[in-house]
């Protein structure tokens, strides 16, 4: 049965092999910065650009750190601790994200004595502070499936970080193709952004890419990928000190990030970006106050004062969940068991 399972599961992937993906726009709290298509660039982003949407593959590929041929993006966007990060997958050809299984992890790296629009990635010592694989109470489903929905996913920055200029990897790992070792895909990305605040953290345990996987890893190379009653394993380090919940350094269970549904928003009208009062900016807008040479982003005054608000979900299904929600609330949500 399980060997039938597999089969079934892989038929329905193969018209998506050829189909690829890349991060199409960041949004941190409310403003939005729009990334450029792979090998096509438009405009300044904080987004750094890829040669292609094809994805990184081999867990030794130097690709791995940023994407393959990944360029260093002009733009460094304003955050803070505990900012709310938005990010938004696309596929190819202005089609949705094409891939249901696999997990969701985001990654950060200080850009060091230098800005981001300079910084050189290879040497850069991550740090996990985010993870997402199949959904809380359900052994079938990945968080990914809402991706490829056209869903975004949202989570949010340590609040305890000290300033300074990082890199948020974030990253896709599809695992249709999975069952034979090296099969796996990997789609990172890079987003550059400068933490201001007074925070004074620093994490205890860093990883470098490539480096930090192995194609032989659980999680990577997993033949029970499509058994309904198999456990996930996340491949990489913990959740980083400066993430953890209630100072816990392991990786917390679920996603601890939430999703905004552009077709749920539109048939509630709440809770979109727009829709909650939060400015909108496209990088490759004029509008768009973008310096370079690591002067970074200024936004608006209407958006620098736009915080991400505790909102319900715009959905007709959504009961308690809060569409943004602190660590502690996640913490208490999670032993009440709601």
């Amino acid at each position: 049965m399980k060997h039938s399972a597999v089969l079934l599961a892989l038929s329905a992937a193969l018209p998506h092999v050829a189909a690829h993906g890349y991060l199409s726009q960041v949004v941190i709290d409310g403003v939005a910065y729009a990334g450029n298509e792979p090998n096509n660039y438009q405009g300044p982003s904080p987004i750094r650009l890829v040669s292609d949407i094809s994805p990184v593959k081999g867990a030794s590929n130097p690709d791995l750190f940023c994407g393959l041929s990944a360029q260093v993006a002009e733009v460094v966007a304003p955050a803070n601790p505990g900012s709310n990060v938005t990010l938004q997958w696309s596929g190819g050809e202005g089609s949705k994200w094409p891939h249901n299984t696999g997990p969701l992890m985001t990654y950060m790296a200080s850009c060091g004595s230098t800005t981001c629009d300079k910084f050189d990635s290879t040497d850069a010592q991550w740090f996990k502070i985010d993870q997402a694989g199949k959904k809380a109470n359900d052994d079938s489903t990945w968080v990914q499936a809402d991706i490829m929905k056209g869903d975004s996913y949202s989570l949010l920055l340590p609040d305890n970080l000290k300033p300074g200029d990082y890199l948020i990897r974030h990253e896709i790992i599809a695992l249709h193709l999975a069952v034979s070792k090296g099969g796996a895909e990997f789609y990172p990305s890079c987003t550059q952004v400068r933490i201001s605040g007074s925070g004074t953290g620093t994490p205890s345990d860093t990883v470098t890419f490539p480096g930090a996987y192995s194609d032989s890893d659980p999680g990577i190379f997993d033949p029970t990928v499509f058994d309904n009653d198999s456990t996930y394993v996340f491949p990489g380090p913990a959740i980083s000190n400066l993430a953890a919940t209630d100072g816990e350094i392991t990786a917390p269970l679920g996603n601890t990030a939430s999703f905004h549904s552009a077709e749920s928003a539109t048939a509630t009208g709440k809770a979109s970006t727009k829709a909650s009062g939060a400015s909108s900016t496209h990088v490759s807008s004029p509008s768009a106050s973008a310096g370079t040479g690591g002067s970074g982003a200024t936004p608006s005054a209407a958006s620098s004062s736009s915080k991400a608000q505790c909102r319900l979900k715009a959905s007709a299904t959504a009961s308690v969940y809060p569409r943004h929600y602190s660590r502690i609330m996640r913490r208490i949500l999670h032993t009440s068991g709601i």
